[in-house]
């Protein structure tokens, strides 16, 4: 009886500074995992894309390894809520665009640059292939110093290796409010099925 009553006053005497050891690592983990979602990952990243048709363009980057979540709809307009009917009327300034949620620890944004390039014509002003307008210019909206310094570097080594007198028509801005599209243009290629492609 004896011995249990000083093993109880030996853990009362040390149960403050087990407690004061909790509370420090608690807080080593909260600082070592400060900027990193659940489990420890990476937050996702957005960025915004104009690259000629939406369509193509989300279908594109939807098959991207590392990209989460794509949506089309519309930026860089002077209007809210544009309609697809405005858009198309080139009253409004929008561009198409996909918004592309991504895991920097999956893919950087400096390899989404590159499948933007690959995708479409940059030098081409306000046009991709048989679709000409304001609303199909190439257009990289930027939601970050990080993101615009990278796309910057991307668009000076692209503008180096094109042939003369073939300049970049390429637009570098901060991210406007991007407005989602009509529900039926969300991943419209995968809905058609069949190989349908517009870019």
């Amino acid at each position: 009886m004896r011995r249990n009553i000083q093993l109880l006053g030996i853990l009362a005497a040390l149960l403050p500074l087990l407690a004061a050891c909790y509370d420090e690592s608690t807080a080593d983990a909260q600082i070592e995992g400060a900027g990193q979602g659940k489990g420890g990952a990476m937050a996702l990243e957005k960025t915004l894309f104009g690259a000629g048709c939406f369509w193509g363009v989300e279908e594109t980057f939807a098959r991207t390894p590392g990209v989460k979540s794509t949506a089309v709809g519309y930026a860089g307009g002077t209007t809210d809520h544009p309609t697809y009917r405005d858009v198309c009327s080139g009253s409004t300034g929008h561009a198409e665009v996909c918004e592309v949620e991504f895991d920097p620890a999956e893919i950087s944004y400096e390899q989404l640059l590159e499948v933007f390039w690959e995708m479409h014509d940059p030098t081409q002003l306000n046009r991709q292939g048989p679709d000409v307008g304001t609303q199909y210019r190439s257009v990289i909206f930027y939601h970050s110093a990080e993101q615009a310094a990278a796309a910057r570097a991307s668009m000076e080594r692209l503008a180096g290796r094109l042939p003369l007198g073939r300049p970049l028509a390429t637009q570098l801005e901060p991210a406007p409010a991007f407005w989602r599209a009509e529900e039926y243009h969300q991943r419209y290629i995968a809905k058609r099925g069949g190989g349908f492609s517009c870019h």
